[in-house]
């Protein structure tokens, strides 16, 4: 009897493990931006960007973006806002290390001198993310941002570090 309820606590506590490693089915992250709008010649702005993902299984979901950085230089005050989504594809998902790939489009809108003008944006980028516990995470990013404004483009490159948030089991 003592070796059938100790195979029966075994199993417990493996099941209860094996359900400690299945990867969350959500994250939200939010954290500071550095984004250069225009390579040669352009603007350094900063500012934040937040982002929810969704999980279909443990390496795809579809994720949305959104970004604000704000530019004060010589008397000039612009705001560029990113609203971004599309899917991310994620390595080691739930693991103490997990890298992943996204591709986004969306929109954008640049404020600037009492005007504003919309157009179309769109990312490719990554980053991982590193455990500091079951539910958070410390992210580092790099995307290159594509801006659209008035049949021009604005070639652009954000680098963010942000704090990540899991959420369920899969």
């Amino acid at each position: 009897m003592k070796k059938f309820a100790f195979l029966v606590v075994v199993a417990f506590f493996s099941a209860v493990a094996v359900c400690a490693q299945e990867a969350p089915r959500a994250d939200l992250s939010a954290g500071y931006s550095y984004f250069r709008e225009g390579f040669s010649g352009g603007a350094n702005t900063h500012g934040g960007s937040i982002s929810g993902a969704g999980y279909f299984n443990d390496w795809l979901g579809v994720v949305g973006d959104f970004g604000v950085y704000h530019l004060s230089q010589s008397g000039v005050t612009a705001n560029t806002y990113t609203f971004l989504g599309g899917p991310r594809l994620s390595a080691n998902r739930g693991k103490s290390v997990s890298p992943f790939v996204q591709a986004l489009v969306g929109g954008d809108r640049l404020t600037a001198g009492g005007g504003s003008t919309h157009g179309f944006a769109w990312s490719t980028g990554g980053g991982v993310d590193f455990a500091l516990s079951r539910h958070i995470a410390l992210r580092p990013q790099f995307d290159y941002i594509g801006l659209r404004f008035s049949n021009n483009t604005t070639h652009s490159a954000r680098a963010s570090i942000s704090i990540v948030f899991r959420f369920g089991n899969r």
